[in-house]
């Protein structure tokens, strides 16, 4: 099939077989998730401009920043934005530091266009954040728990001994855009497998509890919880990192999702019904 009748997810020429590849749960949550995460990472961009500078340990000052956005005076006046990763400096006027608000340059770590609910509203910024966050926890929760009943995670997520010899292979197949037909095509490989299962049971819980981390509230109730990630701080950086991870494996799986057949992957995560091609393996 030409690549560009796949990219499109055209229906193959020769026989087909439709299968049923999404359960109606994993459907909701999923489309739930993808809205949440939006208004997390747009919601907590928002919270970052009102200090846009990163740390290890309970420091909370400029000396010593992981990572800085600052705004500074140009030779004509203008404001300049200049983005710091440890002691490196990178001028980012117009994207990270300082950019325009309603056509005046503004200083602010990330753009307008990026935050939620407006260019600058923090109170009703960490509104946004927390209600989306504890939807996205309950949203979660009850996929895993509908997941483990029907024995989802077991049969679908958990790596198998041949999925884990294989991968070598199979990012080699992704490198060169070749994806599985007939009955390869009805699981997932073992790449999608360990990526869901990191994002799942790894990068999920990290972001919960360095958040959790950064409420005095949970941490009066939990001081274990300074301990574990060395301080505040450090829970913000580590949050933050979480975030952009989130934003890393989103940028994959669309581009993944359009390589593979646009269209079909769209239609079998909305209506269920996924076309495989009829192919002897």
């Amino acid at each position: 099939m030409p690549f560009w009748q796949r990219v499109l997810g055209l229906r193959p020429p020769g026989p087909v077989t439709v299968i049923a590849r999404h359960a109606v749960m994993t459907r909701v949550a999923h489309w739930l998730n993808a809205a949440l995460l939006l208004v997390l990472l747009m919601s907590g961009l928002q919270i970052f401009n009102a200090h846009p500078a990163l740390y290890l340990g309970e420091g909370s000052n400029f000396a010593h920043p992981v990572l800085a956005m600052t705004a500074e005076p140009g030779p004509d006046g203008s404001l300049k934005g200049t983005t710091w990763v440890g002691r490196n400096r990178f001028e980012t006027t117009g994207m990270l530091g300082a950019s325009d608000v309603d056509g005046f340059p503004t200083a602010r770590g990330f753009p307008a266009w990026a935050t939620l609910p407006g260019p600058q509203w923090l109170a009703m910024g960490r509104l946004w954040h927390f209600a989306a966050a504890w939807l996205f926890v309950l949203n979660g929760f009850l996929f895993a728990v509908w997941a483990a009943g029907r024995g989802h995670l077991r049969a679908d997520l958990l790596p198998t001994r041949d999925d884990l010899k294989a991968l070598p292979q199979t990012f080699l197949e992704h490198l060169r855009l070749r994806f599985p037909k007939g009955n390869a095509a009805r699981r997932y490989n073992g790449l999608q497998k360990l990526a869901y299962m990191f994002v799942i049971f790894g990068l999920g819980p990290l972001a919960l509890l360095t958040g959790l981390t950064m409420s005095p509230t949970m941490d009066a109730a939990m001081p274990q919880l300074l301990w574990l990630f060395g301080g505040r701080q450090t829970a913000r950086t580590l949050h933050f990192l979480c975030a952009f991870s989130f934003v890393g494996f989103f940028l994959i799986h669309i581009a993944m999702v359009v390589l593979s057949g646009a269209w079909n992957n769209l239609r079998s995560m909305i209506t269920g019904r996924y076309v495989i091609e009829d192919h002897h393996d």
